[in-house]
């Protein structure tokens, strides 16, 4: 290692990416052929909000390396960086290296199961099957990969074979990590063929498993529903209206405002993006954490406070063009020129949460909020594996999900009461049953002439990079089956009755037909 890597190291030990960045650019000029250089370079750049340009520099870090290692077939190195391109959303790199490696060496499991992955997220389906398979056979043993092959044979409806594979993982000693991820692969699998009446067996046993996770045991379950509780009380009229839009369009200010789409997780927020990105006026950042970083820019510029709304009672109207400023700023770092000319509407789903911010930064935006049935969302998130945070361990039990439903939702019942931002609310079973009237309503919301172009976007999502659960149904024309698949588990919705009724009265569902 040169000692402007060493330097570099030095510095991200420190967290100080900075001066990392400096001393691994002086390292690439030094050697541009040292693909180590190069990939700590693009890991520097992307967690300094420069995704683009970190990319391109994995990107030359793992072409180097390929070339480098035809000799001795060992791609380690390389599969490393694809892990890296992966947790960057980088899935078409990630693919592209990931086909280049398994030529090099075809007797890798790791080399076939992230290519598997990587097709997998692409919405290639039947590439990620057999490439999960080619990893299979490899280690047989596996269990692992047993989970991941069975799950790629339910997304090509061979739901037998899956069923099969599954419950013969669950024969053999598992750790604690196997099990859950099989019985809650069992349960989406059991939904699938309609044997309704084991499902939330496995579904109750997962969550039991999951508190024996470590990633789990390190998130704090009381952390979001106590922000959410003081939030309630804390954004009041007068704070949310503090700054009017006239007052932050002044002094060459960045005066543009983005489009919000939000909801609560598996609500439709994802088909909605898809649809309204098919227009050629706006520009989808998906599942960014743009507004997250801007609580961190407020918490850096008032440290003495102890909560978000706090922090924004203190600052002046300098402040708060601060905070939008560094939004916009954030953005062009991370899209680069993509930005162009489009509207950027800012897809992410639980920025629900952060509304007191959005309004207070952006009284000018407009917010598109996703509304569906509150059991069919509660079953939905209830079946989903989804990564461990604050906000998904709330929905690891059948209690917990309704709960934390429940909880949002107060929240944003509250806050739509005084929110100067214009918002339109829409149901997801509307936009299934109803699709042009639907969307021409969203279209009008946000000044933009309809396009009937649009209606095509489950073909545009099919080899797409989509950062949501949801990737895989978005690839797939409109369908029916997602509406009141809360029915054939009415028995188990008598337990959290209580908390989803004021909803379900709320948004209309009580006596819905659909």
């Amino acid at each position: 290692m040169t000692s402007f890597l060493q330097r570099g190291a030095a510095a991200v030990q420190t967290q100080n990416m900075p001066e990392a960045l400096i001393w691994f650019e002086k390292a690439v000029a030094e050697n541009a052929k040292d693909a180590q250089a190069h990939a700590c370079l693009g890991q520097t750049l992307c967690w300094l909000g420069r995704r683009d340009e970190g990319v391109r520099q994995l990107h030359k870090a793992g072409q180097i390396l390929l070339k480098n290692v035809r000799k001795t077939r060992d791609i380690s190195q390389a599969l490393g960086l694809i892990e890296q391109l992966q947790f960057w959303n980088d899935y078409q790199g990630a693919l592209e290296l990931g086909r280049q490696a398994v030529q090099i060496n075809n007797s890798d499991v790791r080399g076939f199961q992230l290519l598997a992955l990587s097709y997998s997220r692409l919405n290639q389906k039947a590439l990620a099957l057999s490439a999960g398979k080619q990893a299979l056979k490899l280690a047989p043993n596996n269990a692992m990969l047993t989970i991941l092959v069975a799950t790629l044979e339910m997304a090509e409806g061979l739901n037998q074979s899956a069923k099969q594979r599954l419950e013969k993982v669950l024969q053999h000693p598992l750790t604690t990590e196997e099990k859950f991820r099989t019985h809650k692969e069992l349960a989406r699998l059991l939904d699938k063929m309609g044997e309704y009446h084991q499902v939330f067996s496995h579904l109750n046993t997962a969550g039991e498993l999951s508190a024996q996770l470590p990633e789990v045991q390190k998130q704090d379950p009381k952390r979001v529903p106590n922000m959410i509780e003081a939030n309630i009380v804390a954004f009041d009229q007068a704070l949310l209206n503090r700054w009017p839009p006239a007052s932050l369009n002044q002094d060459n200010q960045d005066n543009r405002a983005p489009i919000f789409l939000i909801g609560f997780m598996r609500s439709g927020t994802t088909l909605t993006q898809e649809v309204l990105g098919g227009h050629p006026d706006i520009f989808i950042a998906d599942e960014t954490d743009l507004i997250y970083s801007v609580s961190q820019e407020l918490e850096r510029m008032v440290p003495s406070a102890k909560s978000q709304p706090e922090r924004l009672r203190q600052l002046d109207l300098a402040g708060i063009k601060h905070l939008r400023q560094f939004y916009w700023d954030s953005a062009h770092k991370l899209f680069g020129d993509k930005l162009s000319h489009q509207r950027l509407l800012d897809k992410t789903t639980m920025n629900t949460l952060d509304l007191g911010l959005i309004n207070c930064l952006f009284p000018d935006a407009k917010v598109v909020f996703v509304i569906r049935d509150p059991r069919d969302i509660c079953l939905s998130c209830f079946m989903q594996t989804m990564t461990p945070a604050p906000s998904t361990v709330q929905l690891l039990t059948w209690e917990g999900t309704a709960n934390f439903y429940a909880q949002v939702m107060a929240w944003w019942q509250h806050i739509k009461a005084f929110m100067p931002a214009p918002f339109l609310e829409f149901r997801y079973e509307d936009a299934v049953t109803d699709f042009e009237t639907t969307f021409k309503t969203v279209f009008e919301f946000l000044d933009l002439t309809w396009d009937p172009s649009v209606i095509d976007f489950h073909r545009r999502a099919i080899g797409k990079q989509i950062n949501s659960p949801s990737f895989s149904q978005v690839a797939q024309p409109l369908y029916t089956s997602s509406l009141a698949r809360w029915q054939p588990y009415e028995k188990e919705f008598e337990a959290v009755a209580e908390q989803l009724q004021p909803f379900i009265d709320a948004f209309g569902y009580g006596n819905r037909t659909l």
